[in-house]
């Protein structure tokens, strides 16, 4: 079963360069093949995105711009991640609930997720995420 002890911050590789660093993302960074990338953007700063658990899917969230919390739990513990830096992203594996608020002006989260969209493995009810872990 997972926990929040299966969460990871994960580095994303950089080559800075007195012209701008270059963030980059391929075979073996993330700890698993990615099969769709989705960005939220023009999240307005009291608004909520998430709340949900994926039964198959796991992701990767990246604050390329601005930053945003990522209130995460396990069904038993809650901790909370601030993401504020391109080069640092958060590995979220199935079975953990999230929410993510607190979005600055202009954040832009991007997500690697190891799947294709799919409503099935969504679980969007706090009460069945719940029960799901018994």
């Amino acid at each position: 079963m997972t926990t929040l002890q299966d969460i990871q911050l994960i580095n994303i590789p950089v080559v800075e360069d007195r012209r701008g660093n270059l963030a980059f993302i391929q075979e073996k960074v993330l700890p698993f093949e990615f099969k769709r990338v989705y960005y939220l953007f023009d999240v307005p700063s009291n608004s909520f995105r998430g709340s949900h658990s994926h039964v198959n899917q796991c992701e990767v969230l990246i604050a390329l711009s601005g930053s945003f919390e990522v209130v995460l739990n396990d069904g038993k513990e809650k901790k909370s991640f601030l993401l504020n830096k391109p080069n640092f992203g958060l590995y979220i594996p199935t079975g953990i609930w999230r929410e993510l608020e607190n979005f600055s002006s202009g954040a832009v989260c991007l997500v690697m997720a190891s799947d294709m969209y799919e409503e099935d493995d969504y679980i969007r009810d706090f009460d069945q995420f719940l029960e799901s872990k018994k």
